[in-house]
């Protein structure tokens, strides 16, 4: 077994992977990034924030990135039968940045993961991690080529951003059920070829079943769009069946979609993921950090997952940095309670629409504008400032909101 040493072992080269790699190169520390599979790979959540922006910057990842000419993303519309609802990230409260992008995650990714192998990381495709131990002062990963050599790395910090994955959250028996309803998701790519200007700007969400689901369309700047319908278990296994006969035929005929994809068939087989929805024990140990999709993923309709791939990732380097340069660090304050609030400011939002309350408050004939600018920094991404009474109020001021609006419109019919 060959044998070797670096400061940190970051399992996983997706956004979370990447960032937290670039950032601990860029302070100097010896880096190997272990993933398994081979890029670029397919892998669905293709609508950014503005948020993640901030850490592809503050990285050095951004240029990379920009030179892909991405599709340019300036805010969401949401729909619901015949209301409508847009928010222009250059309308927000929080000062932050003002546009992000749409991307096909298999480029976008190994962007990430090229940018970082040029600062001098070892990123190793196709490699599978078999075993960790942070018991000791040294932690080690086990892990196997894709010929199957056997390599033991020594090192003084593991980072888990192994994704679905899920590498230490497996090993260290950290699972844990999900408390969001049960969900999945069917999708596909497809050629836009009825595209309007408008329409090549935001994603559009529009929700349907009583808001028990709803559809997405995320252009790409390639003039291809990503569909896909979020619901129940049960309504995306019945789209999804015979190769997703039943989501095809939906997508063509949507009437929110007012003919956009009628005749069009998909550029593949439709996808379908079931239980997306996870969660974990606790988010770190003793010499070791889980960030991104190991942490939890809560529901895809804020688009929400690079952005809290790309802060933990963030977070979980700049901590780890301190820890290596023998600073004391608080992980359950700075970072465990710190991301939690975020990810729990979503799962309010998340539940609001669900409960119909957040449509409510979208769709409502008149919004103070105030209210709506804070709304559109959550949605921006922004979920940490709590200097906006949308975030550190989230758990009641929706709820509060939503509760107004209906009494002012039964007052006014």
């Amino acid at each position: 077994m060959k044998s070797e040493n670096v400061d940190v072992v970051v399992i996983g080269a997706g956004p979370a992977g990447s960032v937290a790699a670039s950032h601990l190169a860029n302070n100097g520390f010896k880096i190997k990034v272990i993933e398994k599979q081979v890029f670029p790979r397919f892998v669905i959540g293709e609508s950014l924030l503005p948020h993640c922006m901030d850490q592809l910057k503050e990285t050095g990842l951004l240029d990379a990135v920009k030179e892909i000419g991405f599709q340019k993303k300036t805010g969401a519309s949401f729909y619901r039968e015949d209301a409508s609802c847009e928010f222009s990230f250059e309308e927000q409260f929080t000062s932050g940045w003002s546009w992000t992008w749409q991307v096909q995650r298999a480029t976008f990714d190994q962007t990430l993961a090229e940018a970082t192998a040029a600062k001098g990381v070892d990123v190793n495709f196709g490699c599978s991690v078999t075993d960790v131990n942070c018991d000791n002062e040294i932690k080690t990963v086990t892990y196997e080529t894709p010929d199957g050599e056997k390599h033991l790395v020594k090192c003084r910090f593991v980072i888990d951003a192994s994704g679905y994955g899920r590498v230490l959250p497996r090993l260290f028996d950290l699972d844990k059920p999900p408390t969001s309803e049960p969900r999945g998701a069917v999708f596909c790519h497809l050629n836009d070829a009825n595209r309007t200007v408008h329409a090549g700007e935001n994603i559009f969400v529009h929700a349907f079943e009583d808001n028990k689901a709803w559809l997405w369309a995320i252009p790409f700047s390639d003039k291809t769009t990503s569909v896909g319908v979020v619901g129940e278990d049960t309504l995306i296994k019945d789209l999804a069946d015979n190769d997703g006969e039943k989501f095809i035929e939906l997508y063509q005929n949507f009437a929110g979609l007012k003919g956009r994809f009628a005749g069009i068939d998909p550029n593949f087989t439709p996808k379908n993921i079931m239980g997306y929805s996870v969660g974990v024990k606790k988010m770190y140990g003793n010499g070791y950090v889980l960030c991104g999709n190991s942490t939890e993923f809560l529901d895809p309709v804020f688009s929400s997952g690079v952005t809290l791939a790309t802060s933990s990732g963030f977070k979980a380097a700049t901590l780890a940095i301190q820890e290596l340069n023998g600073v004391t660090v608080d992980w359950e304050n700075d970072y465990e309670k710190w991301m939690q609030y975020g990810i729990n400011v979503f799962r309010s939002y998340v539940k609001a629409w669900y409960t119909g309350e957040l449509q409510t408050i979208f769709f409502a004939k008149n919004i103070d504008p105030s209210f709506k600018k804070q709304i559109c920094s959550v949605l921006a991404g922004y979920v940490w400032d709590k200097s906006n009474p949308f975030v550190k109020k989230h758990t009641k001021l929706l709820t509060t909101l939503a509760k107004v609006i209906k009494l002012n419109e039964a007052a006014n019919v």
